[in-house]
């Protein structure tokens, strides 16, 4: 039985009942891991070629049973949206005028086509630079939700160890102003359904987000959505 569901499942495994010929004995057979939805349905769709699968279901990583049509129909609903999506954020501080900037760059693929979003923001009332870090991740995590990006691994890549480590759970959160913001960003992430891969990169790798802070710090707002062409 199909429960009522949002679209949260993006990767299936296949589980099949193997036929023997003239005979009505099967053998239950499953696939090693989860894949992808696109392959998981090619995979299926092979077997049933084979003319040996007495059956197939294909399970989600939440141990909920798809029906081929209910997959045909989510791929349809995802055609529109936002997917591969590759983020980059950096906060900026100055204690003289506890002024703070956030810098966030989204790379990410839709209608066939590849993009980079560059955004900015000048935050008031933080209290150091870890904390416009995390203000940071914020405006990262608000964009991706107003984009529309939903039922995606987002892999988010910055500069600040605390902020990285903290997120991904390696490092206990003890500062209260850390954990205000850590939860604001997790209800994002739920909310859309948004599985957050987190990466710490050298500051080398994150000079486009930095310059972005920067810049909000000076005054200068930048929100620009450019397609990127090979």
């Amino acid at each position: 039985m199909h429960r009522e569901r949002k679209r949260q499942n993006v990767e299936l495994k296949i589980v099949w009942r193997y036929k023997y010929p003239k005979n009505t004995e099967t053998i239950i057979f499953s696939s090693s891991g989860f894949m992808p939805v696109k392959t998981a349905l090619a995979v299926g769709n092979d077997l049933e070629k084979t003319g040996r699968a007495a059956s197939i279901e294909y399970i989600d990583e939440y141990e909920t049973s798809w029906s081929i049509k209910e997959i045909k129909k989510w791929l349809k609903e995802k055609e529109t949206e936002p997917e591969h999506v590759t983020a980059y954020f950096d906060g900026g501080f100055q204690e003289s005028g506890c002024l703070s900037g956030q810098g966030i760059l989204i790379y990410f693929k839709q209608n066939g086509s590849a993009y980079r979003l560059r955004k900015n923001a000048a935050m008031a009332e933080m209290t150091s630079n870890n904390e416009s870090e995390y203000a940071a991740l914020w405006l990262l995590a608000d964009e991706l939700e107003q984009m529309g990006v939903r039922d995606e691994k987002v892999n988010i890549k910055g500069d600040s160890k605390v902020v990285i480590y903290q997120m991904s759970g390696e490092w206990p959160c003890y500062e209260s102003e850390h954990q205000y913001w850590a939860d604001k960003i997790d209800a994002i992430f739920k909310r859309c359904s948004i599985r957050p891969q987190y990466t710490w990169v050298q500051r080398s790798e994150n000079k486009d987000a930095d310059s972005l802070a920067l810049q909000a710090i000076e005054g200068k707002l930048i929100k620009a959505v450019k397609e990127l062409i090979d």
